[in-house]
C-alpha cells in the first residue's frame, strides 16, 4: 500500500512541475482526491451496493467537481490536473499513468446497454476540454490534444487532434509536448491565405 502512494506521488511529481510537496499534493489536488474516492466508489459498485456506489460518487462530484461513475475502471497512477469538470462514464476502462486534463468527456454515444464508452490505453495524455466518445479505443502512449473531439480507434503511439480528430503525428508522441502539437486548422488556414495571395498576385 505505501509503495503504491509512493508510486502515484512520483508520477504527479513528474507529470505536474507545479507540485511543490508532498503535503500540498494530499491536501490540495482535487484529481486525487477523485480518484481515491472512486477507489471506494468502485469496489462497493463491483460488490452489489450500487446505491452507495452512486451517493459516494455524488459526494466525489460535488467536493472536486469531477464526475467518476463508480462503474469506471481507473489504471494506476492516473493523474486528473485541474480536473474541474471532467466526466468519465459507466463503461470507461483508464490504463495505467494517464494524465487527464480539465474539462475532459470519456463518454458514450448510445443509450443502448452494455460497453458504449472508451478503452484508454496506458501512457495516454488527454488534453484540457477534448471529448473521447463511443467505444473507442485511445492506443498506449497516444496523445490528444486541446479541445480535440474523438469517435474512431487511435492507433498507439499516435498524437491526434481537431474535430473530428485526426492523426498529425505518429511515433515518438511521448516526446511531444501539448503545446507544439500541430492545429490542422491553422494549417489548412494559412494554405487558403498563401494561395489567396497568389491569385491576388496574378490578377493585379
Amino acid at each position: 500500500m505505501f509503495s503504491k502512494i509512493q508510486q502515484k506521488l512520483a508520477f504527479v511529481f513528474k507529470m505536474d512541475p507545479a507540485a511543490q510537496s508532498t503535503a500540498e499534493v494530499v491536501l490540495c489536488y482535487s484529481g486525487i482526491h477523485a480518484v481515491v474516492l472512486h477507489r471506494v466508489s468502485h469496489w462497493l459498485w463491483s460488490h452489489g451496493f450500487k446505491l452507495a456506489a452512486r451517493w459516494l460518487s455524488t459526494v466525489g462530484r460535488f467536493l472536486t467537481g469531477i464526475e467518476i461513475h463508480p462503474g469506471a475502471v481507473i489504471g494506476k497512477r492516473v493523474l486528473i490536473d485541474h480536473g474541474m469538470g471532467v466526466v468519465i462514464g459507466e463503461t470507461t476502462v483508464v490504463g495505467d499513468d494517464v494524465l487527464i486534463y480539465q474539462g475532459v468527456t470519456l463518454g458514450g454515444t448510445s443509450i443502448a446497454k452494455g460497453k458504449r464508452h472508451p478503452n484508454i490505453g496506458n501512457n495516454v495524455v488527454i488534453g484540457s476540454h477534448a471529448s473521447v466518445l463511443g467505444p473507442i479505443t485511445v492506443g498506449d502512449h497516444c496523445k490528444v490534444g486541446s479541445g480535440s473531439l474523438v469517435m474512431h480507434n487511435v492507433p498507439p503511439h499516435c498524437t491526434v487532434v481537431g474535430v473530428p480528430a485526426k492523426i498529425v503525428k505518429t511515433g515518438n508522441a511521448d516526446d511531444m509536448d501539448l503545446g507544439t502539437i500541430p492545429d490542422p486548422f491553422t494549417d489548412a488556414i494559412e494554405g487558403l491565405k498563401k494561395r489567396l495571395g497568389e491569385l491576388e498576385k496574378r490578377m493585379s
